[in-house]
């Protein structure tokens, strides 16, 4: 449970927690969700990501929201995704956004970043 709404893992141990997409980002999630995740585990797995179009603008803002929390508290983030990073997001409301996100993952694949400490 998570800020009073259930959520469902894959799996969970020693600061590492699996989560499927449309459970992190599918349903009702806040910045608050992200934060307490961010805060509890170190390494956070997410299989399942879709290509995000615009009939899923809601699934990719919560998405661009989990990866901006994870960013900034040094999460290690590991997606299994329907595509290469550069054609995931098939939207239009949110193309500025993601680009950002874009960045950020890329960044969070860096020697620097892997090797920086988790900021709960």
């Amino acid at each position: 449970e998570l800020n009073g709404r259930s959520l469902a893992t894959r799996r969970l141990a020693d600061g590492v927690v699996w989560f499927d997409f449309d459970e992190i980002c599918g349903g009702p999630r806040s910045a608050a969700d992200y934060i307490e995740i961010a805060r509890c585990f170190h390494t956070v797995i997410v299989s399942g990501v879709p290509i995000l179009t615009v009939e899923s603008e809601n699934e990719a803002r919560r998405f661009i929201s989990l990866v901006d929390e994870f960013y900034d508290r040094n999460v290690k983030l590991i997606l299994s995704a329907a595509t290469e990073l550069e054609t995931l997001y098939r939207g239009r409301r949110l193309e500025f956004e993601f680009r950002r996100t874009e960045s950020r993952l890329i960044e969070m694949q860096s020697r620097d970043y892997l090797a920086s400490e988790h900021l709960p």
